[in-house]
């Protein structure tokens, strides 16, 4: 995230700096250099020249280096685990299963490419009967936009960092990629970055296909963004980072998009059926979403509707039994766990919210608290700030009155990654009531489940409508996120011979012939 270190370069001036250890909070390992502006121009020129040469491989070749990156992340043994332990605090459970996250996506997306409809090819021949004069011949496909600029998450060092979704999809898209690897897990990076450099040698690909670009300041993001080979940028971070991209990306003198997941706080809307048949069972389940990884997921439960009745009583006291279990866990970076610290007690000490529960303090330098808070719908309604969301194992219960205040709670919530419904048979009449709004909330709607836990499937969308994008008409997870790399292309009456391959009538590639499917 941008705002997790206001370091700054000046012009080419190198700064020293080292890994640190989230649970000490010392420094260790490797001395790294702060790349400057110098290195990103040559990032960007090598990221130009590989791109055609890039673009020009079929989809098989670029299928098969994607998953040899794959094989070479796994290469990377238990020392790229280790490394990542030490500067996330994550565990190895965790981390182990976002390498294989890692993978997959990357899998994914090489059958992508083999499916062929990625494309989107379409071709409508000439039709000598229309009027008043004979159709062109129009052909329709999709091409890579570019140089893409991907900025690794604090959150997941392996999943949506170096090799994540952004890059695999930008990749498979035919982009060059140039990561700004994350100040938190450079030594990580720096391991994950080598894999994809050894995988585009072994390919026969030209370096500049992919670069990577290590530093804690803002500056060397920000020469990225706007240097004019970038034509399209991946984020994952805080509102305020992916906001300031946007701006730059927009004031470039040609502007382009800007993919920015930046803040959500999920609504799990408790629902008086569900509440009052199992409140207790769903207090529980709610702190168990809470607090997996110290509350450090993007789809973190931050905001729970209820409305006042039979059952809620029982969530409450399950869900503070729970909290008061849970030990405090390490969180990823000294700045993110302060300002986690700096939320909280803003919370405790503001006039319409009630502490309800806290979990036990740690020892360690950046443990985080459970935390847990709530207020009424007026509360909620004449105060937007707390509709913010806290980055870290806390949320806010909201008690509405009735049905009405809850619906205009959820119309006030901003736009989100997702909204969930915990609700029995009885709700079905109120969840029904609720879902065309919930639609236009958020990416993704949960039915009896929690929002943490994104899985990597063709269906799965993770955007939502601002603030939790910039742009949600797109998804960072799942297949379609190749889509944010291309654009459309249309050739009218071109000869075969000029046509690019998978556009002649004897390509096998899926398309719509007169806007028939076939093959």
């Amino acid at each position: 995230m941008l705002n997790d270190d206001k370091t700054q370069l000046t012009g080419d001036k190198k700064i020293e700096f080292r890994s640190i250890d989230a649970v000490t909070g010392q420094p260790f390992g490797s001395v790294f250099e702060t790349d400057g502006i110098a290195e990103v121009k040559a990032a960007c020129l090598a990221a130009e020249a590989a791109f055609e040469a890039y673009r020009a491989t079929d989809a098989e070749a670029r299928a098969v280096f994607l998953e040899r990156i794959g094989a070479e992340i796994l290469a990377l043994g238990d020392d790229l685990i280790v490394t990542a332990m030490r500067e996330s605090g994550l565990t190895r459970i965790r981390l182990e299963g976002e390498r294989g996250r890692t993978v997959t996506q990357l899998k994914l997306f090489a059958g992508v490419l083999r499916r062929g409809d990625w494309m989107g090819l379409r071709i409508d021949p000439v039709a000598s009967g229309s009027t008043p004069s004979a159709r062109n011949d129009l052909r329709l496909r999709r091409i890579p936009l570019g140089p893409v600029a991907v900025f690794g998450a604090s959150n997941f060092p392996l999943a949506f960092s170096t090799a994540g979704g952004d890059t695999a999809s930008a990749l498979a898209a035919g982009c060059t990629v140039i990561v700004k690897g994350h100040p938190a897990h450079p030594a990580t990076g720096a391991m994950v970055a080598g894999a994809i450099h050894d995988a585009v040698k072994a390919s026969g690909l030209p370096p500049g296909v992919f670069s990577h670009l290590v530093g804690p300041g803002i500056e060397l993001g920000a020469a990225l963004v706007k240097d004019p080979a970038i034509t399209a940028v991946g984020f994952t971070g805080s509102r305020a980072g992916g906001l300031a991209l946007v701006k730059l990306a927009q004031a470039r003198d040609i502007p382009i998009p800007v993919y920015a997941e930046m803040s959500s706080i999920n609504p799990v809307l408790l629902l008086p059926k569900a509440l009052r048949a199992r409140g207790a069972q769903l207090g529980a389940a709610f702190v168990g979403s809470l607090t997996m990884g110290a509350g450090q997921f993007c789809t973190n439960p931050g905001l729970l509707l209820a409305i006042e009745g039979d059952g809620l009583d029982a969530f409450v006291s399950a869900a503070t039994e729970a909290i008061s279990a849970v030990a405090a866990q390490t969180m990823l970076t000294g700045a993110i766990h302060s300002a986690y610290e700096q939320s909280i007690n803003t919370l405790q000490h503001h006039d319409n919210v009630q502490a309800i529960a806290q979990g036990p303090a740690g020892d360690g330098v950046n443990d985080g608290r459970a935390t847990f808070f709530s207020t009424s719908g007026q509360s909620f309604l004449s105060d937007k700030a707390l509709g913010q969301e806290i980055f870290g194992a806390s949320s806010l219960l909201v008690r509405c009155a009735d049905e009405a205040e809850l619906q205009s709670v959820l119309a006030a919530a901003e736009g989100q990654l997702t909204t969930t419904l915990q609700m029995d048979d009885g709700d079905t009449e109120m969840a029904a009531a609720l879902i065309p709004l919930l639609e236009r909330k958020s990416g993704r709607i949960v039915v009896n489940g929690w929002p943490t836990g994104v899985e990597v499937t063709h269906a799965m969308v993770h955007g939502g409508p601002y603030p939790a994008t910039s742009d949600g008409r797109s998804t960072s997870v799942g297949s379609l996120a190749i889509d944010r790399f291309l654009r459309p292309v249309s050739y009218q009456n071109f000869s075969p011979r000029l046509l690019p391959a998978v556009l002649r009538d004897d390509a096998g590639s899926p398309r719509l012939l007169d806007g028939i499917p076939t093959h």
